[in-house]
């Protein structure tokens, strides 16, 4: 058994979000006291450029794991060829009351309904500065509980104008089902009143700091009719890439399952296919305009390789990684660089 297998063992013993901070503070002492780079394997180069960023492979670090920005070091140290941390609000905000994360096992999945608990856009962009890692670092900003989404812009932009010349990239959260109509962000006059105002400010801090792209990250709870509509808007909008998928509402695949029928979104397994026929859907409807990050389900090497398949340039982990350890990330780099030899 290696080490994040006994790991995970004990951590599993305890409730979700509990092992969850228990987890990550290990990995941080791990990296601190400079162990980690004796227990972390060895992850092979493939680099590719994504919308004018140079990667050194093309398995990244979900948003979601590390909201503060407190292990980026320590996930450095994984062989990630990128790593994005948030989501974060201009406020600190506590999230959703407690019990609030929920591991479904059997299934390999997970069931969260967090809320955007994070320390603030001050708190995180102090710890960036205080990070040595100087590799690709996308960060995901989304707006407080108790802002209306009418105002909602006001939230992305304040978080836009602080983490810009800190991040590679921004991603631009209006997927998750944890917060009361962030998701009505996705369409229509809605996206597009989002998304004006952050692409003039985007344009405004590049002139400063320099390009930095925009992604937007897009729920898989859509219809074929609705990703086409909302490709359109991506588009016309001028943004530079999407991120698909967050988490699912739906609850196939953990039928009759402890902790099955918890509020919240749904990742790991279940969401798998879900996710790469959105990646798919996306894709078509974009037709090569837009670059597309995929995400949801990746559990081994095939599970990127079929996001790649389905058109992504760029995959991410999340629930893999809780059950599958650092072991996924040389895994996937190894199975798309298969994938690639034999296309």
């Amino acid at each position: 058994m290696d080490w994040y297998s006994l790991s995970r063992a004990l951590l599993f013993r305890l409730q979700g979000e509990t092992s969850h901070e228990l987890g990550l503070d290990m990995l941080g002492a791990g990296e601190r006291l400079g162990l980690l780079k004796y227990m972390a394997p060895q992850v092979a180069g493939l680099p590719v450029t994504v919308a004018g960023i140079d990667f050194p492979n093309p398995v990244g670090l979900a948003a979601g794991l590390d909201k503060n920005g407190e292990y980026i070091d320590a996930f450095a140290r994984l062989g990630f060829g990128f790593i994005e941390i948030g989501t974060v609000t201009p406020r600190p905000q506590p999230g959703n009351p407690k019990p609030r994360l929920f591991r479904l096992p059997e299934r390999r999945a997970i069931i969260n309904r967090m809320g955007f608990n994070n320390k603030g856009v001050d708190h995180l962009v102090e710890r960036v500065k205080a990070s040595r890692f100087d590799g690709v670092l996308g960060i995901n900003i989304g707006k407080n509980f108790d802002t209306p989404v009418e105002d909602a812009a006001s939230d992305y932009l304040a978080c836009l104008d602080k983490v810009y010349e800190h991040a590679t990239y921004i991603t631009v959260n209006i997927s998750s089902p944890n917060t009361p109509g962030l998701r009505n962000l996705q369409f229509g006059e809605s996206l597009k009143s989002l998304l004006q105002p952050i692409k003039e400010r985007q344009q405004q801090l590049a002139a400063e700091f320099g390009y930095k792209p925009v992604f937007v990250k897009i729920a898989p709870d859509m219809e074929d009719d609705d990703i086409v509509l909302v490709a359109e808007t991506l588009i016309d909008s001028g943004v530079d890439g999407v991120i698909a998928t967050n988490t699912t509402l739906s609850r196939d695949g953990v039928e009759g399952v402890r902790f099955g029928n918890e509020a919240g979104g749904l990742s790991g397994a279940p969401l798998e296919e879900l996710a790469t026929e959105t990646v798919a859907a996306l894709c078509r409807a974009l037709e090569g305009k837009l670059p597309v990050i995929g995400v949801g389900g990746i559990l081994d090497g095939e599970g990127a390789v079929a996001k790649m398949k389905a058109g992504a340039g760029l995959v991410q982990i999340y629930s893999g990684f809780i059950y599958r350890g650092p072991a996924l990330v040389g895994e996937a780099v190894d199975a798309i660089a298969a994938h690639q030899t034999s296309v």
